[in-house]
């Protein structure tokens, strides 16, 4: 991704995730970065379990808020399946980063679709032969480590900070000064989120060379 063109940023996942947040906090730090920012979002059902998705667009100049299909740089998968669904958005070469958390909607329980055994690997699989690279981190589990459950969207913003062509630190920044303005107990909380899930992608990213090479 490049700071000269458009920048396809599809956020996708279940109602009471904080995906909608995360996208105005990366929709924030696009604008603070000097880029034209477009964004769209669809939050049908999302208080009942439901899907969640929000576009975000941001680069010198956007002309429409929605991300044409098969045209997303980073696909960032709040639940598991979720990520897996959404893969055929993703351009070739671009790159998921999915949450490990498998949340079963509605329509799994109601028996009309089949929750995959392993969505995060057949996510892989798919990718492969259109060079897309799948990370994945349990933002859950960091968010339970930090005993806040709303933590999640946090951990998620900090486990793509590398990956677009914004400043990580100056996103941190905007994270940590947004929830110290709202609610200052949370500020610290975030902060280490914001840290950990940055630190538990690049660290996927490390052993993933050793793991082919095995």
């Amino acid at each position: 991704m490049s700071v000269d063109r458009v920048t396809n940023v599809l956020l996708c996942g279940i109602g009471g995730q904080g995906v909608l947040t995360a996208a105005e906090l990366l929709a924030r730090a696009a604008i603070a970065a000097g880029h034209d920012v477009k964004k769209t979002e669809v939050a049908g059902m999302a208080q009942r379990g439901g899907v969640v998705t929000s576009h975000l667009r941001f680069g010198p100049r956007v002309l429409a808020p929605a991300i044409p299909d098969g045209e997303t740089d980073l696909l960032i998968g709040f639940e598991a399946a979720e990520a897996l669904r959404w893969i055929g958005q993703v351009r070739a070469g671009g790159r998921i980063v999915a949450n490990a958390l498998r949340v079963k909607p509605p329509v799994v329980h109601q028996g009309l679709f089949a929750y995959p055994d392993d969505p995060i690997g057949a996510a892989r699989a798919k990718g492969a032969d259109r060079g897309i690279d799948v990370r994945s981190l349990d933002a859950r589990a960091i968010a339970d480590d930090l005993g806040n459950m709303k933590l999640i969207n946090t951990a998620m913003l900090g486990a793509v900070a590398d990956l677009l062509p914004l400043s990580p630190d100056a996103l941190r920044a905007l994270v940590v000064d947004v929830f110290r303005a709202r609610k200052p107990a949370l500020a610290d909380l975030n902060a280490q989120a914001f840290d950990a899930g940055r630190a538990a992608v690049a660290a996927e990213a490390e052993s993933a060379p050793a793991a082919a090479a095995s």
